[in-house]
């Protein structure tokens, strides 16, 4: 006789980079346990990976996750703890007046939300005849370049991996970054 196959609850959120809305369920025990293990190493590396899987796992797997912006993935992470631990969450944080006193802050993650700027855009014009689009980092892009010691030269790679088209105003020829 199989063991009794438990439903979990699912719930619904927009990934806020693309307003698409995916169903998504609380992490188990076990995905609990990933990331524990993962925290446990110390190793952003591992933290990242275990993130990822719970987040791949709680989302049945429908999602790209290496083309997903790197605060989305944090969003549906957040989304997802918040359902399986508790929608509120108490940190320390260190007090700017003095610089030494630790309060304590609860913060209600469902009411957590990635803010955009009406002015922001993903062209950064270079000079008056050239210009690059950029796209977002992914947790690709993170991992690729040496997440565990982040070094300038590393920031560079990732900020490389970012960029999408470069272009010339003056000549109207747009260049994909892959070529």
């Amino acid at each position: 006789m199989a063991l009794p196959k438990l439903n979990t609850p699912t719930y619904e959120l927009e990934i806020p980079s693309t307003d698409e809305k995916i169903k998504y369920r609380p992490f188990l025990v076990k995905e609990e346990k990933l990331l524990l293990i993962a925290m446990e190493s110390g190793k952003n590396k591992d933290i990242l990976r275990g993130v990822q899987d719970i987040v791949d796992a709680c989302t049945f797997n429908k999602l790209k996750l290496g083309d997903l912006p790197m605060f989305d993935i944090e969003y549906i992470f957040l989304q997802i703890r918040s359902k399986a631990v508790g929608e509120v969450s108490t940190l320390r944080v260190l007090c700017k007046d003095d610089g030494e006193t630790y309060a304590k802050v609860e913060v209600d993650l469902t009411k957590i939300e990635v803010q955009v700027d009406d002015a922001h855009t993903n062209k950064i014009e270079l000079s008056d005849v050239m210009g690059v689009i950029m796209k977002y980092p992914t947790i690709a892009s993170f991992a690729e370049n040496g997440i565990e010691d982040m070094t300038p030269s590393n920031m560079i790679d990732v900020i490389v991996t970012c960029i999408s088209q470069i272009y010339d105003k003056k000549g109207e020829e747009v260049f994909d970054a892959k070529d």
